[in-house]
């Protein structure tokens, strides 16, 4: 096809438009949504979610480093290991670190805003960037495939009918909003867009009619920059959302400092974005946003470990998860939003003779805000005992990190716990049933018979402390020995507690 043919018949079909640096699923000014756009009122007081993508697959190990195994993080990864006294320790967790260039995700920690969920993937793994993310997204099992995504069957569920008769009463402004110019799968149901998508910083302040240093983003090359590079001539005010949005961003403010033009943190001027939306009253339930070039099969650091592509990535990404919770703190808006951070998947816990990391496994999640109950979910990866292969081969180098938490759990969790989800519609999203992962409680169950001490038995993929309520499930029988603590112990018919020995369970509640 010729590029002019291209362009011309890819405008005919374009889904979605972009309007004013947005994509709205929209063909014509005689559609069913434009046609709802002239209506009205919209939530108050809802919870919000921010999503945020590290495109490329990001090095776990490098990022949260298991202290307790330090000498064997440091033979796995001898030319890429943070030094140990280099690593930002967390409060109450001796065990566990930051790299040094997180120092604002690190407060967070331990100001009890920030949870690490350990070692993160899904059963059989796929190592492709495509399909791998398109799991995450679509939250399917790694044999099975869907075209729409987890985040958006829920909006769907939520908001049913979208978008015929949309804005309404109940809901006036964009069900989502996500900023990058190719839309999500993320926020796809019902077969559409759930959302609005604005193409980069640049085009918001251009919308809302404000002078910024904001770059546009560049556009890919060939038939496909050239498609984008028309759509963006072609953009228009005409659409109400965009009215919406705009009002939203002529009402609030931005009360917190983010890095400046200068630091070129593409994630702080989205997250600003988000804040001042959040402030000025939009009633998005979902925002989504990413920072790419997690990809490091090279290069990852530079002439120091502490240095590098990597160490500049996980700046940008501490700096503006730090700066844009501070900002919601300073509006009184942050016990609204909740923020999660996903990538493509982990990296081997073996480094390559490039100074990079390949295609791995496990790797951590982030979730941010004042509604998380615990901080740490899943143990550090075991250095020692942990990885994959299980039994590797003769001279085998390359070593993985075992999954402990499958990512939908956590997705569960944040339908169920942060948007009140009824549970069976939770599990028709997710297309089966999820155990909890207790982020957002201090009720910890147990998931199967097996020895208190064992992680593996508990919700939280740790075992109970001082502060967790726990609760042991029918059908379950737990070994206790040596003595265990908690905070509260109830013990479900059919459940079972059995000490082996002199032992007892120091009960601090």
């Amino acid at each position: 096809m010729k590029r002019r043919d291209f362009i011309t018949a890819a405008t005919a079909l374009v889904a979605p438009v972009v309007l004013d640096g947005f994509g709205i699923k929209s063909l014509a000014k005689g559609s069913a949504l434009v046609r709802s756009l002239r209506q009205t009122a919209a939530l108050n007081g809802d919870r919000v979610l921010v999503i945020i993508y590290l495109a490329g697959g990001n090095d776990g190990l490098n990022t949260v480093i298991p202290l307790e195994y330090y000498s064997q993080y440091n033979a796995l990864r001898t030319n890429i290991a943070i030094p140990e006294s280099s690593v930002l320790k967390l409060s109450g967790n001796p065990q566990t670190g930051f790299h040094p260039a997180m120092t604002g995700m690190r407060a967070l920690y331990d100001e009890g805003k920030l949870a690490i969920i350990n070692s993160v993937s899904y059963p059989n793994p796929d190592l492709s960037h495509y399909r791998s993310t398109d799991i995450w997204m679509t939250a399917v099992e790694s044999t099975q495939y869907a075209s729409s995504g987890w985040a958006g069957r829920y909006l769907n569920d939520r908001f049913p009918g979208y978008p015929d008769n949309y804005p309404n009463a109940e809901m006036e402004d964009p069900l989502a909003i996500q900023i990058g110019q190719i839309n999500t799968t993320t926020l796809v149901g019902g077969g559409q867009g759930m959302g609005v998508t604005i193409q980069d910083p640049a085009s918001f302040y251009q919308l809302i009619g404000e002078s910024t240093a904001a770059q546009e983003w560049p556009v890919p090359c060939c038939d496909a920059g050239d498609l984008l590079k028309f759509i963006r001539q072609k953009q228009t005010f005409a659409v109400d959302y965009a009215a919406e949005i705009k009002r939203a961003a002529d009402a609030g403010k931005n009360l917190a400092v983010y890095p400046d033009a200068a630091a070129k943190n593409e994630l702080a001027d989205q997250l600003k974005i988000v804040a001042r939306l959040i402030h000025g009253g939009l009633k998005s339930k979902i925002y989504y946003v990413e920072l790419g070039g997690f990809d490091t099969h090279s290069g990852q650091v530079g002439t120091s470990s502490t240095e590098g592509i990597h160490a500049q990535l996980l700046k940008k990404l501490s700096d503006a998860i730090a700066a844009f919770q501070n900002d919601l703190k300073l509006q009184a808006t942050e016990t609204n939003v909740l923020g999660m951070t996903f990538s493509d998947f982990g990296r081997r816990a073996t480094s390559n003779a490039s100074k990079g990391t390949d295609h791995g496994v496990g790797a951590p999640m982030f979730v941010f805000g004042t509604g998380i109950k615990r901080q740490l979910v899943g143990t550090n990866p075991d250095l020692v005992n942990g990885l994959l292969p299980v039994n590797p081969a003769p001279g085998a180098v390359n070593r993985d990190i075992k999954m402990q938490i499958d990512f939908r759990r956590v997705y569960s969790d944040v339908l169920n716990d942060w948007f009140g989800t009824d549970r069976s519609k939770t599990d028709q999203i997710l297309y089966r049933n999820f155990p909890t992962t207790s982020l957002f409680s201090e009720v910890v169950w147990s998931m199967s018979s097996g020895a208190w001490h064992n992680p593996e038995v508990w919700s939280s993929g740790r075992v109970p402390t001082a502060k967790d309520v726990v609760r042991v499930v029918k059908g379950h029988k737990i070994d206790v020995g040596p003595t265990a603590t908690a905070k509260s112990v109830k013990v479900e018919t059919g459940g079972e507690l059995k000490f082996l020995g002199d032992y007892t369970i120091n009960v601090t509640g």
